[in-house]
């Protein structure tokens, strides 16, 4: 009997001891989104919503994977960002939209929570995964920000092969291109800003991105875009824009946004929710919430977030009717939303 009463007491202290370390075990978390905009239900087939979601569940796991086993944030985000540019369905890598001239040019950037390093790239055509070559900029360059053929001749010293522009065609985006000019040839003004003032939302918006928090408390955050619809003249927005389209600190949180570029640098909308966090201890809810819909909606900034807290929170707050977007951590299963209603 006092071996009984033994054993039970032994299984007692082991249960109690396995669940104290379940809830004192360090969190970790990712969220990924694919963009943000007039994303309606009605506008898809069952098969294309299940393809779609079937995308996004796939980046956050490979994400969230990196983690489990240990692995850097770093690391896990630009692992689901990599499944995104290689997916057509996001406007990154081979999603990419087209510029008004019929190429594509793509931005990049990705920040370390630890000490606010950060990479970025801007207006490449040759590059396979931006947010590869945004990383070695930031390993392996003393800038943050590289564009154009100037980062082009950086990755080829760093043994990254170039690609030929065309490897991102693809039919859907190419029909958005001859609507975005028609809808431009057709405006009255002749001026350029009100003409593409009147283009629709959807074709001044798309990115994909990842925030993650590890192990070991290391937040970071990335962000990959093949821009607007029909943009000239070189535009780059607020993807490869360290504090607009993308930011990390470990004091605060890690944010990587989607929507209309020119408002997200305009508004330092991913610093700005930061430092909400940070100054004025807000949740990454509350924070999130004051600058997407409170701040960028009443100015016509549309648009969203995602944000990972040092604490393993999760938010992904938008003011569009859709938003990409997947998020796991080890206290939450796997979540995938694209509408209002998810």
């Amino acid at each position: 009997m006092k071996k009984t009463f033994l054993l039970s007491v032994l299984a007692s202290g082991c249960l109690t001891l396995s669940t104290q370390a379940l809830s004192e075990q360090a969190p970790f978390a990712i969220a990924i989104h694919g963009g943000a905009g007039t994303i309606e239900k009605a506008k898809f087939t069952p098969e294309q919503e299940k393809a779609y979601r079937a995308k996004l569940a796939e980046a956050v796991e490979a994400g969230y994977t990196v983690l489990e086993k240990g692995g850097e944030s770093l690391d896990a985000i630009t692992t689901a960002i990599e499944v995104l540019e290689q997916s057509p369905y996001f406007n990154a890598g081979r999603g990419a939209v087209y510029t008004y001239d019929g190429s594509h040019e793509l931005d990049a950037s990705i920040m370390d929570g630890r000490n606010r390093q950060a990479g970025a790239v801007a207006g490449v055509k040759h590059i396979e995964s931006p947010i590869q070559l945004a990383r070695l900029v930031m390993d392996n360059s003393v800038h943050v920000m590289l564009s154009g053929q100037g980062a082009e001749e950086f990755a080829k010293e760093q043994g990254v092969a170039l690609i030929e522009n065309n490897i991102f065609d693809t039919k859907h985006r190419y029909e958005a291109l001859l609507k975005a000019k028609q809808k431009l040839e057709k405006a009255t003004s002749k001026n350029y800003q009100a003409a593409h003032k009147a283009l629709p939302t959807n074709y001044k918006m798309g990115t994909v991105g990842a925030v993650a928090l590890d192990k070991n408390g290391n937040l970071a955050a990335g962000t990959s875009t093949g821009g607007m619809t029909a943009k000239r003249f070189g535009r780059i927005g607020d993807s490869p824009v360290i504090g607009a389209g993308t930011f990390a600190e470990n004091d605060s949180c890690a944010v990587s946004a989607t929507g209309h570029g020119e408002y997200f640098i305009r508004y330092s909308v991913a610093s700005d929710i930061c430092a909400r966090v940070k100054y004025q201890n807000k949740t990454i809810e509350q924070a999130g919430d004051e600058v997407i819909n409170q701040v960028l909606a009443p100015i016509g900034g549309t648009g969203g977030v995602i944000i990972v807290d040092a604490k393993g929170h999760i938010s992904m707050p938008f003011n569009t009717s859709g938003m990409y977007r997947a998020s796991k951590s080890n206290t939450q299963a796997t979540f995938v939303g694209i509408f209002k209603n998810q």
